[in-house]
């Protein structure tokens, strides 16, 4: 008897175990993908991870229905780091096979497939049964993977699905459609006959039109310089002539045309000859990181906005490509991958591959397959949090830029890990160096510097010694007490903008809020409307003119009247960045203003388009929320202008003051990077608040001390790990008796304080209360034996018939 052992991806804690013959056992490696049974009749994509000869003692083990791979495309140093999240972060392995993998690979049968409109499509390189999928789906608009076995009539489907995925045939569902560059280029070369000069000359004399001549010699000049395939893209654009006139040269058979495929993403134009020269302090810090890591595993890089960590990166980078290895490049939003990638690209060319949910599943598997091969096109990935999983064997180095940002941090579905914990501890698997990157680190890896167990590197002064920002704090109190406010603006804002804007400078202002007002309240009886399915007020968003539920995505059009006793006396409260562009158009008609939310940045090269034209200086003012907030880079911003600070600071979270002196810092930092001084004007009714006089002094240590105190004392990180679970359940009483179980028999059972059961501040979403518990687990203790007692417990409770159906989620290091 010959048995595997497999993943699910499904949300299981454990693997399951399938039977197959000995000359499948013999063939099948670990790391390939079988498609198996599961369930009544359901087929799944699942993952080898062990290959045995025990028979399962619970149940009888079921035949696989087939290989769908010759190679392994996931390798042991991945199946043992996802066991390692799976552990760590208490959640299912089945959860983080799914999540790791692109989904073209795990089709399943409840997967959706439609047609790819785009493309033209060759139906005679068609098979029969690959025919009469393309025939069904020109009928209806999409399948499912059980309708497509319903039309070949047999089970044994993934392999006709995954090659017209191939062949860009189908898409699957998930994919966010914007066009993307052709597979295909059209090339041309001259017809065989004509390659003796007699011939030759006399084809040129036999030529009627001067254009097609002209042609011709472009031809003959790009040929004689560039020595490589020429396109008709590029003909066309440099004997500046028209597609018609080479068409007619192939019609005549004096060209011939022919197809070359292109990989979808290509950098290679991008590369320029340049040689990198850091300064004086640049040099110092990089032989600093070298010798820390003959030491260390980790090394944290603290060095103020605009320092020039970029270049410092690009060094190191430059390094261990040297030695042959792989460099893992990671990045907090994907709104920063794309200036990176310019930066990054114009100095390694195609050895740059970028990986993140923007791109398509076939790009994706494309990188996939280019990091397993260890192929030249993949030494460089620079990706957000999901490039973790990709199958690299030869890393060298991770570099987390930005490592303080929250988005590192997966918060649903499950696996909720932390992308810079989990990629440390990739790193050690394959004795890779770490390198963290930030100019307002986070309190934890702070800490883990001051304490020796992360090397520490610091660099004070910006790049080209540029100065610091000059920040100036506007008190809205007085303001508005003097009326010197238009809107939301004071008038000192105003005139700085102003100011900017006439000197040719660009300007960004900074509103931690999407949307045009939070709440919109009547005035006759108070009546806030609310959403149907959550505890929150509605969101006004003037541009489509609705009300929006930012939880649960719930629309209604914006009311003429109180919904509660009919008065037509409606007021906007609060303000968005939607609201703020709106106020600056009425201020400065003639200025171009764009903002950068989550609503303007849906599609794939939104973020692209943004950027680069603000960069390229057509946009002289851009609001955004905290996507600004993140490392980018531009030369021409003299004036940065937060809005309102007061609405960061008082959040019921306890990293509320680290967050907003990040954000602060941060955002203050795009100001000012070139050889003009920045100003930072920051609107707030709280002037002396510590942390706002932090900002404006750029005193990150006495906020790391002050902090790290209360952390001290009110038992948080980096002093304690904190665990919190979730109950979700639309029976309010049923939750309240479940929560109060479920926390007595945990501060019963751990030695350690438990808290809870709470109700957090949005007690309601998509028509299910919740309830939250935190156990915090002391640093210096183990960490293992409170988890297994917290499973423990968590399995009797759902083996509480009356609890069974309270859902509940483990957050382990939430924050």
């Amino acid at each position: 008897m010959h048995f595997i052992e497999v993943l699910l991806p499904l949300s299981l804690a454990k693997t399951f175990t399938y039977s197959v013959s000995e000359a499948e056992y013999n063939y099948i490696q670990k790391g390939v993908r079988v498609a198996v049974p599961f369930g009544k009749n359901k087929i799944y994509t699942a993952l080898v991870i062990d290959l045995h000869q025990i028979p399962p003692t619970l149940y009888e083990a079921k035949e696989i229905h087939q290989i769908l791979d010759e190679n392994p495309i996931v390798n042991e140093f991945q199946i043992a780091h996802w066991q390692w999240i799976a552990s760590y972060y208490m959640c299912a392995i089945g959860d983080v096979y799914r999540g790791a993998m692109p989904s073209a690979f795990i089709l399943e049968s409840e997967t959706i497939v439609s047609s790819q409109k785009e493309n033209t499509i060759e139906v005679s390189e068609l098979s029969d049964e690959e025919y009469l999928i393309y025939e069904a789906l020109q009928q209806q608009s999409s399948l499912k993977v059980q309708d497509i076995m319903a039309i070949l009539n047999k089970k044994n489907i993934f392999p006709v699905v995954q090659k017209l995925l191939h062949k860009n045939v189908l898409t699957l569902h998930e994919e966010i459609h914007e066009e993307y560059k052709p597979k295909l280029v059209r090339y041309i070369r001259l017809n065989e006959e004509y390659s003796n000069e007699n011939k030759l000359v006399s084809l040129l004399d036999s030529l009627k039109g001067a254009k097609q001549k002209e042609v011709l010699m472009h031809y003959f000049q790009l040929q004689a310089v560039e020595k490589k395939p020429i396109s008709v893209k590029h003909l066309t654009e440099t004997a500046q002539t028209s597609a018609a006139i080479i068409k007619a040269l192939i019609d005549k058979n004096i060209f011939e045309e022919y197809y070359l495929q292109h990989d979808r993403v290509n950098f290679d134009s991008n590369k320029t000859a340049s040689n990198l020269q850091l300064s004086e302090t640049q040099s110092k810090a990089y032989s600093e990181i070298i010798e820390s890591f003959n030491t260390k595993e980790v090394s944290l890089l603290h060095g103020i906005t605009s320092s020039g960590k970029t270049e410092i990166y690009t060094k190191l980078i430059e390094d261990y490509l040297a030695q042959g290895k792989q460099v893992l490049y990671l990045l907090p939003e994907i709104a920063l991958t794309t200036q990176l990638v310019s930066r990054l690209t114009q100095h390694f060319g195609n050895e740059v591959a970028v990986f993140h949910s923007k791109y398509s599943n076939n790009e994706r598997i494309e990188v996939w397959n280019q990091v397993l091969e260890k192929s030249d096109k993949a030494k460089i990935v620079i990706g957000a949090r999901s490039a973790l999983f990709l199958p690299f064997s030869n890393l060298g180095l991770v570099i987390i830029d930005e490592e303080h940002e929250p988005t590192f941090k997966q918060q649903d579905p499950a696996p909720r890990y932390h992308a810079r914990d989990a990629a440390i501890v990739l790193a050690q698997a394959q004795k890779a160096k770490v390198l963290l990157g930030s100019a307002t680190p986070s309190i934890e890896t702070y800490f883990n510097a001051q304490s020796g167990k992360f090397g520490l590197i610091s660099i004070k002064e910006r790049f080209g010694k540029a100065p610091l920002p000059e920040v100036e704090l506007v008190d809205l109190k007085e303001s508005y007490f003097k009326k010197r406010m238009k809107g939301h603006f004071s008038m000192t804002l105003i005139e700085a903008i102003a100011e900017a804007l006439s000197a040719g400078e660009q300007v960004i202002l900074f509103q931690n809020r999407r949307g045009f007002s939070p709440v919109l309240e009547c005035i006759t009886c108070g009546h806030i409307p609310q959403c149907t399915s959550c505890n929150v007020s509605l969101t006004y968003h003037k541009f489509k003119n609705q009300l929006r539920c930012h939880y649960c995505g719930y629309s209604i059009a914006k009311p003429t009247k109180c919904h509660a006793c009919s008065s037509v006396d409606i007021t906007a409260k609060g303000f968005g960045t939607e609201q703020i562009e709106l106020e600056l158009a009425e201020l400065f008609p003639t200025k171009n203003i764009k903002r950068m939310d989550q609503d303007t940045t849906r599609g794939k090269y939104s973020f692209e388009k943004l950027i680069d034209s603000f960069k390229n200086r057509e946009i002289d003012i851009l609001v955004g929320t905290q996507m600004l907030a993140k490392g980018l880079d531009f030369d021409n911003v003299t004036l940065v202008g937060i809005m309102n600070a007061d609405t960061m600071l008082y959040h019921p979270d306890f990293r509320a003051f680290e967050r907003s002196f990040q954000m602060m810092t941060q955002v203050s930092g795009r100001a000012g990077r070139a050889d003009k001084r920045g100003k930072v004007i920051i609107q707030t009714y709280n002037v002396n608040h510590n942390i706002i006089q932090q900002v404006t002094h750029n005193d990150f240590d006495s906020m790391y001390k002050e902090q790290l105190y209360e952390r001290l004392i009110y038992k948080y990180p980096p002093y304690f790990r904190l665990v919190k679970l979730t109950l979700k359940h639309k029976d309010f009483e049923k939750l309240k008796e479940g929560s109060m179980w479920l926390y007595q028999v945990l501060s019963q059972n751990l030695q350690i304080p438990v808290l809870g059961p709470e109700e957090p501040g949005i007690n309601r979403i998509r028509n299910e209360y919740i309830r939250t518990i935190m156990v915090k687990i002391p640093q210096d203790g183990a960490l293992v034996t409170p988890k297994k007692t917290i499973q423990k417990i968590l399995n009797s409770f759902e083996a509480v018939a009356q609890y069974r159906s309270i859902k509940v989620t483990l957050n382990v290091d939430y924050y």
